[in-house]
């Protein structure tokens, strides 16, 4: 049966993500996989979330596995506010909702706040999860391209000044997926070009707290006194993606219209799940926890930088990050990274990302592609960049 005709106009446009789909190739267990954007699973604190999930369930288990209320469990959201407080900003006239993980929070956001065929800008390469987002909501993305410091100020203002543009999405640290952190002064001047052509900002921070070099900056939404920010994060990267709770703080006008959207999405984020991450932050000092993350990841990221310096053929580039978990690789143009990226699982046995997945054009060439470093050990990092390296110099002869 073709069900082509029973889809709706939202769903047409959405493509699988070639990232899952390269799950299929990688499941040969020779495969390197330098393609993944999860966080260690070595630095999951399985003990500590063990004990405090038998100790919900046996004590206070008729709440946990219950319905809640559509915004999130009380006590986890004042936890988080006070992180949001102490990192991010949070202002008496913002409101916050518990999300199950970061992207939920996105996809309601723009639901919200999206109508079919408004132009949003989104950075160029951008992460796919929103980029997906945003096209069932049938948004028409324009890509600004990346400076070094991020976003390229000078093409976003002549996009702003030639187009309605309603919603300007980025992630200024550590960026998916190039692994760059946008300049404070870039960040003051996205939110004045906000102001001047009025239009909103949607930060994704998920990476924040993943910093190892470099100076810390402020959010955007810290520097926001209007509340054009809509700021989302998320606890994946910093104690357990498989938990799902991120959250959304923004003002309370707009917040309530996402907690009734969410209402009709999900209801609510599991109670169970909420009530662990609450217990952690209560027994635990979590920042203990993200240094420990930020040792691993600074280590991993300078031996893969380390391992491309010693194996990777002259004419190829790359960013070199100061957190998070991506590093953006790119060849001459003459190379095709979605041919390469092919080639590089079945005969190299070696997976990476290739750019196309996280552009506004699916179908357009890319001669990038993005490398992660954060859960595979060293002697597999070297081994496979070791694997690309030699691929890249055959190509390149």
């Amino acid at each position: 049966m073709n069900f082509e005709k029973y889809y709706t106009n939202r769903a047409k446009p959405l493509q699988a993500s070639g990232i899952r789909e390269m799950f299929k190739l990688m499941a040969d267990p020779a495969v390197i996989s330098l393609a993944g954007g999860s966080p260690d699973p070595d630095l999951f604190p399985t003990e500590e979330l063990s004990e405090i999930a038998a100790d919900i369930l046996k004590n206070d288990g008729k709440k946990a596995l219950a319905y809640g209320t559509t915004d999130g469990y009380g006590p986890l959201k004042e936890e988080l506010k006070k992180r949001a407080e102490k990192v991010d900003s949070f202002t008496s006239e913002d409101k916050i909702i518990i999300t199950t993980g970061g992207q939920q929070g996105l996809d309601l956001a723009a639901r919200v706040v999206v109508e079919d065929n408004e132009d949003i800008v989104v950075e160029a390469p951008s992460f796919v999860g929103t980029l997906n987002s945003l096209r069932s909501v049938r948004a028409n993305l324009i890509g600004v391209p990346m400076d070094s410091d991020g976003m390229n100020m000078e093409k976003l203002e002549e996009t702003l000044k030639n187009r309605k543009v309603k919603l300007i999405y980025t992630i200024p640290n550590f960026q998916n997926p190039t692994g760059i952190t946008m300049s404070l002064e870039k960040r003051k001047k996205m939110l004045e070009l906000a102001k001047k052509y009025d239009c909103l900002i949607m930060e994704d921070n998920p990476y924040g707290d993943l910093r190892f070099g470099g100076e810390y900056v402020p959010t955007i939404k810290s520097l926001d006194t209007e509340g054009r920010v809509i700021y989302v994060s998320s606890m994946s990267k910093i104690l357990s993606p498989g938990l799902r709770v991120g959250y959304i703080v923004c003002r309370a006008e707009l917040c309530d219209k996402i907690e009734i959207m969410k209402q009709v999405n999900d209801v609510h984020t599991p109670c169970l799940t909420q009530m662990i991450a609450c217990e952690f932050l209560k027994r635990y000092n979590i920042d203990d926890y993200i240094k420990k993350a930020c040792e691993v990841y600074g280590r991993k990221c300078r031996f893969m930088l380390d391992c491309m310096d010693k194996y990777f053929p002259d004419g190829i580039e790359w960013t070199k990050p100061e957190g998070g978990l991506f590093i953006l690789v790119t060849c001459p143009d003459t190379i095709d990274a979605v041919k390469l990226s092919e080639i590089a699982i079945k005969e190299y046995k070696v997976a990476f990302v290739p750019s196309n997945n996280f552009a506004t054009d699916m179908s357009a060439k890319t001669s990038s592609f993005r490398l992660n470093y954060s859960t595979m050990p060293e002697d597999k990092i070297e081994e496979g960049i070791k694997a690309v390296g030699a691929m890249l110099t055959d190509m390149l002869k």
